[in-house]
């Protein structure tokens, strides 16, 4: 429990350390795609170290078969590991599409649940896109993760795998 709390502190300290670099109107782009990137390094940092919270990733995980694998393996070992829960829905197109909801995203929970902070969003989900993409790169898939919010704290990651 303290982990968690130690995490969403200092995930907080990270958006209001980047805002405050990058301030300004024009700036709110580049604040998200700071983010996106720190999340990157540091979801590919979790697949190469191969282990959080003394779960072993991929060394003890069979091959993954298909793209698929590669999703289910995102949502349920890597979102418990990094979340502490599971995504709550995963559904696919079959045609390099996956969405992943998470109905209640503990990193928006600390914003109000009204319409004024949605545009504030973009900035605390950020670094949880790049997580996820820096952990698929890792493992060898390459894909563009967003995100989509209509009633928080609810949210929806959108992963496109790209075809090689």
């Amino acid at each position: 429990m303290a982990e968690e709390a130690l995490f969403q502190l200092l995930h907080s300290e990270i958006i209001q350390y980047v805002n405050s670099v990058e301030s300004g109107e024009s700036e709110n782009g580049r604040c998200v795609s700071k983010l996106e990137g720190m999340g990157f390094r540091v979801g590919q940092g979790l697949i190469e170290s191969r282990h959080i919270s003394d779960c072993r990733f991929t060394k003890d995980t069979p091959r993954f078969k298909d793209e698929l694998d590669f999703m289910k393996f995102i949502c349920k070992d890597f979102w418990t590991s990094v979340f502490k829960k599971q995504i709550d829905n995963l559904r696919t197109n079959h045609q390099g599409i996956y969405v992943l909801q998470d109905n209640k995203f503990r990193l928006l929970s600390q914003l109000s649940s009204g319409k004024q902070y949605l545009e504030h969003a973009p900035k605390f989900l950020a670094f949880t896109c790049g997580l996820v993409r820096g952990a698929l790169s890792n493992l060898g898939v390459k894909s563009i993760v967003t995100v989509e919010v209509s009633v928080m704290p609810a949210c929806k990651f959108q992963v496109m795998i790209q075809k090689m």
